[in-house]
């Protein structure tokens, strides 16, 4: 990603700040998360600022307008599109049970998983989308999707600015951070997904044992007396 930045970094005033609201905008709207993550422009905009040649109140506001903007394209395109898109894609590339499971994790998190993915690159292309299939409450996802975006455009562009002239490092670290961020989430759902199948496991067997002779006994004299 370093050539995306060093061009960043070589645009005036105006086009730095469209950019910082663009490439968050895009991420989970059409999907350039997965190409190129929203932070590498609000960080280079950091930087900017601390050039003096933008200033950090204009980056901040540009760059939380995009997160939040572009998240909410990515729920709306999900609430009315998302099924057919995913119904229409090969069982190699998306099984329908981790289509179903995810609705089912995004139905049991709530607003936490919108809080939650907006800091992996990753997630921030997927979650907004799967928010509006799952038909989480715009209400619900907006406020999330506020706080999260406020949190994540500021500290990314404060991490430009106040890293200045060692930005590339920063630049690299934050990638390295958010792919962690991605590992840690999906070795807790793992668990998660492993934990309640081994629950459903022995709810299952206790159904299918059969009772005792005085359990069945007394339950045959409860329905006699009813």
């Amino acid at each position: 990603m370093s050539w995306i930045s060093d061009h960043l970094m070589g645009l005036n005033a105006t086009l730095v700040l469209i950019a910082v609201f663009l490439l968050p905008a895009l991420e989970s709207s059409v999907f350039l998360g997965f190409v190129i993550p929203g932070e590498t422009a609000v960080v280079i905009g950091g930087v900017t600022a601390f050039n003096g040649r933008t200033a950090l109140w204009e980056v901040l506001v540009a760059a939380i307008l995009g997160a939040v903007i572009g998240d909410s394209i990515g729920y709306a395109v999900g609430k009315r599109w998302g099924d057919t898109l995913l119904g229409r894609l090969p069982a190699k590339v998306i099984k329908p049970s981790s289509v179903r499971q995810s609705k089912e994790l995004i139905q049991r998190l709530g607003g936490k998983a919108v809080f939650a993915g907006r800091f992996a690159a990753a997630l921030r292309a997927l979650v907004p989308g799967l928010c509006g299939v799952s038909e989480m409450p715009y209400r619900t996802f907006l406020t999330w999707n506020m706080l999260g975006g406020a949190f994540w455009a500021t500290g990314f562009t404060l991490l430009g600015y106040f890293a200045g002239a060692g930005w590339h490092q920063v630049e690299h670290y934050a990638s390295v951070a958010s792919w962690i961020f991605v590992g840690v989430i999906a070795v807790a759902l793992a668990g998660l997904i492993l934990l309640k199948r081994r629950a459903e496991k022995k709810a299952e067997e206790w159904l299918d044992t059969p009772k005792s002779a005085p359990s069945a006994a007394r339950e045959a004299s409860e329905e006699s007396a009813v």
